[in-house]
Order: C-alpha cells, then structure tokens, then sequence
C-alpha cells in the first residue's frame, strides 16, 4: 500500500477530515476518509481495580457523537505521560490510586482516526479513606455516572444496559465479554 495524495475536505477546531488516495498493491487508487487531531495527544484508558473486592471502575458518560450514553473505562486526553491517568481517575470517578503497569502507545480506532493512548492499570485501595465517599471532579462537558463491577457480573451488567438502550465500549467487551475460554 502506498499514499498518493491526501486533501483536506474539513478543517475544524479540534478535528479535520481527509480524503486519502492510496494505491493497493495491484496498482489500483481508493479513496478512504480520514478523521485527524488538530494537536496529536497520546491519551491514556484506565483499567481501575478496587482492592480487595477486584471490582472494576466502569463509568457512563454522554456522548455527543452518537447522541447518547456509553458504558466505557476512565480515559483522557493528554501528553501521554502515564501520571495523567490518575488525574483522570480522579476527576471522573472521584478515586485515587497508584500505577501498577502501563502499556506502550497504541493505537486506538486505525480505520478512522490518528488516536493513540497507553492502557494505564491502576490499583485503588477501597480502604483507603480517600476512596471511602468518592467526589467527582467533572467538567461543564462531562456527565458521567460511575459503577464498580465485578469480572464474574461484567457480562451480564453490559448486557442489562445494551437492554436498556447504553451503548457499549468495544475494550469493556474485551474485559467482560467471554465467560470462559474452551478449547
């Protein structure tokens, strides 16, 4: 695969679209869109785990882009410094805790968007008296209601909302989404 050409056909505040024309391996020239940041950020999606209950720190947030609510991890913007990732946990869910492993940058939706971010693990001690009466710290933009969910409830919970009309994030899925492996 080999880049011809590529023209913006959007150019907005946050986001612009391009049309690229790419020529396949057999000689041929397709169109595809792309959707691009104006400022390329690395952000940072937050596996959060409560101990000792194991729980998961999920979150429902409005999302303008598909008129509605997604079921999804903690995740931000940002310079893709992992330390990030607390701040955002803190902000969005009210909790704190410490980094126990990030992955490299990876990419996130290759087929539309430039998007990068590391998955940042976190660990929450539901002990702590920091996390006993968590306080968000949303934005003005920001509606987010926060669920602690266990990995054997994960499946059935993401279920429950589907039928309630949530949308799904695909990385929960991944997490929640198989019972058990067979063989």
């Amino acid at each position: 695969m080999k880049k011809i050409n590529e023209k913006t056909v959007y150019d907005g505040k946050w986001l612009s679209v391009s049309e690229t024309i790419y020529q396949n391996d057999q000689g041929r020239q397709l169109t595809w869109e792309c959707v691009h940041r104006k400022r390329l950020t690395v952000g940072v999606v937050i596996v959060a785990r409560l101990l000792p209950s194991r729980r998961f720190i999920l979150m429902k947030q409005y999302r303008p882009a598909i008129d509605g609510y997604i079921m999804a991890l903690p995740a931000g913007l940002g310079s893709g410094d992992p330390n990030h990732a607390l701040v955002e946990l803190k902000e969005e869910t009210g909790y704190t805790g410490k980094i126990v492993d990030v992955s490299p940058v990876l990419k996130t939706s290759a087929s539309l968007i430039n998007d990068s971010a590391r998955i940042v693990y976190i660990e929450v001690d539901e002990n702590s008296p920091a996390n006993q009466n968590p306080v968000q710290e949303l934005e003005d933009a920001e509606d987010i209601e926060v669920f602690l969910v266990a990995q054997e409830e994960g499946k059935d919970f993401l279920l429950e909302h589907i039928k309630q009309g949530t949308h799904v994030a695909s990385n929960l899925w991944y997490l929640f989404g198989i019972n058990q492996w067979t063989t």
